[in-house]
């Protein structure tokens, strides 16, 4: 008779992810139990709690695991420092991501439609608005993100990994789809998020079945144990491992936005809602990035026994892969009219930069690759927190000449993010401080001394030299010199440029207003609340303003500046401690 023999569970190493995942489970309750007037109160404070709690547990694990890593549950989940250094980054991105998600500015609405499944421009979806309904459901969706993202980065088997981005993939989906304003952008956004998503996770489990089948096992560690022992089911078929390797490269690469798998992330990052494109900007990049540094480096590239020839050609394909998601990033993004597609084409170009010290195929990258991921976290959430506070505002023209006679009443609706970078003109007379940190944030992503990018490109291009690439550096740098162009170009916008009022014509209406009569149209019916909002509007015109914060959205936006100039000033503590965490083998 066999006896059965329980698994000894460390549960403090798996506490970051109990934590959270944990409170997204208990957020589905708040749904059921709580009363609605303080559901979202209650969301908000579970959700920040929980991520500010598994941040705790990971400063409290940190001197054990730098000791000694440990490998949990049977080794899904191996913590070593570079696994717990990426959940705390992650951990830290989501909850100033989420205080920006909470912010519903001086207008009284956050940034969610009252009902994300109500197809736009109905009469549903009209009475909802009116009602003052809340998608609270939003909160326990970002917590089960984060949770798989700190999973994603921290799991040595290839089926958790899969597993784990199926948990952060399918919430990004929906929360995708729920944007108040232009509502049919944002569920068309979801649905190429969701179709190319879907893509590249067939590729990636392919990929995890192809490297089963080499080696007989999903655990990384295991897999180069055996490559190194020469004890492998399939001996001298080593393709299947470089073409195992490459499909899941292929479903790292898609959720990192390089090209040429990119194509979802202008058009998502624009759909989306904007609390949530930073929210995925950050948090994603960031897990996905160190995913794919643990893929390689286990697999391949940390094996000795690997013919040297295949890692020639396994880093051939991610120098090609670096210099077409730099040159992409830059050039389209120099000709960009709308600053959320710009910072789309600038997380792209950022994508190219982090595998410029990736293909170095060094122990350097680890820890530059850390820095990297916090500094352009801090940058990318903090400018997309500016961008939900530029809106327009709907006001009546009393002549032609373009006087004010004060604000008109919109019946609830929210006007949407000013986008067009030329709306943008005047903002630093309007708001100085709020564009003074907009240009930390530009100047951090261009990489200009005493900001926290200027550092991390610094760290990735000295990789790739490390490796003997000192000519793909020399491209990083030429590319980082394109970028610079189109971000001093939206900050001259901003504060050399006056925004002249009087000449901006009278406005047709607004994008909600369009997309619910073109609705209306589409169905053959008539949209009578959409075409009396048009007929108002069409005597009206709209202005630049900058809804004031009521607390979350500024605080995120404050810290993100300050740490950004920190890390840049003062980065030693945080680079001696990536250092430490740039050991990811037990």
């Amino acid at each position: 008779m066999t006896t059965f023999v329980p698994p000894e569970i460390d549960w403090l190493a798996l506490a970051p992810l109990i934590v959270v995942l944990g409170a997204g489970v208990v957020g589905i309750l708040v749904e059921a139990f709580v009363p609605a007037r303080a559901r979202r109160t209650t969301q908000i404070v579970l959700a920040l709690a929980a991520l500010a709690g598994g941040l705790a547990f990971v400063a409290v694990l940190w001197p054990q695991i730098v000791a000694q890593p440990v490998q949990v549950v049977g080794g899904s989940v191996t913590l070593t420092p570079f696994a717990l250094a990426a959940q705390g980054i992650v951990a830290v991105l989501a909850f100033l991501g989420v205080l920006v998600v909470a912010d519903r500015t001086s207008t009284g609405q956050d940034a969610f439609a009252p009902t994300a499944s109500a197809v736009p421009g109905t009469s549903y979806e009209d009475l909802a608005r009116r009602a003052g309904l809340v998608q609270t459901e939003i909160y326990p969706l970002l917590l089960f993100a984060t949770g798989g993202m700190m999973l994603f980065a921290s799991t040595d088997d290839l089926v958790v990994m899969f597993i784990a981005l199926e948990v952060l993939s399918l919430p990004l989906y929906v929360l995708c789809a729920t944007a108040r304003r232009r509502r049919l952008l944002s569920q068309e956004a979801a649905a190429k998020y969701f179709l190319l998503g879907a893509f590249a996770s067939a590729l990636f489990i392919f990929g995890v079945a192809l490297i089963y089948g080499f080696a007989g096992t999903v655990r990384l560690l295991q897999i180069a144990q055996q490559v190194q022992g020469g004890m492998l089911p399939l001996e001298g078929m080593s393709v299947l491992l470089v073409a195992g390797v490459l499909l899941v490269t292929v479903g790292l690469l898609f959720k990192v936005g390089a090209v040429p798998f990119h194509a979802w992330t202008p058009d998502v990052y624009t759909g989306a809602p904007t609390p949530i494109t930073g929210f995925m900007a950050a948090c994603t990049k960031a897990a996905a990035v160190v995913a794919l540094v643990q893929v390689l480096y286990r697999t391949s590239i940390g094996v000795q026994a690997v013919d040297p020839q295949i890692l020639r050609q396994l880093q051939v394909v991610i120098v090609v892969v670096a210099i077409a998601t730099m040159v992409v990033g830059a050039v389209v993004g120099s000709v960009q009219s709308d600053v959320k597609r710009l910072l789309a084409y600038s997380s792209i170009a950022h994508a190219g930069f982090l595998l410029v010290g990736i293909a170095g195929f060094n122990a350097q990258v680890q820890a530059s690759t850390l820095f990297y991921l916090l500094a352009y976290g801090l940058s990318t959430v903090g400018a997309f927190a500016v961008v939900t506070l530029v809106r327009e505002r709907r006001v009546a023209s009393g002549s032609r000449s373009g006087e004010d006679n004060g604000p008109v009443a919109d019946d609830g609706v929210v006007l949407g993010e000013a986008t067009e970078i030329a709306q943008w003109a005047g903002l630093g007379r309007k708001a100085p401080w709020l564009t003074a940190a907009f240009g930390i944030f530009l100047l951090s992503m261009a990489g200009i001394p005493l900001t926290a990018g200027f550092v991390a490109k610094f760290g990735a291009f000295s990789g790739a030299v490390t490796g003997g690439l000192w000519w793909l550096a020399v491209l990083g740098v030429l590319a980082s010199i394109v970028t610079v162009a189109f971000y001093l170009r939206l900050l001259v916008v901003m504060v050399f440029r006056r925004a002249d009022d009087e000449t901006v014509p009278e406005q047709v209406p607004d994008a909600e207003d369009l997309d619910a009569s073109e609705t209306a149209g589409a169905s053959g019916g008539t949209a009578p609340a959409a075409l009396a909002t048009a007929q108002v509007t069409a005597a009206q015109r709209v202005v630049v303003t900058v809804a004031r914060s009521r607390g979350p959205a500024a605080v995120a936006v404050a810290v993100c500046a300050v740490a950004t100039v920190i890390l840049g000033v003062f980065p030693s503590p945080v680079l001696d401690l990536v250092e430490q965490a740039s050991k990811f083998v037990p």
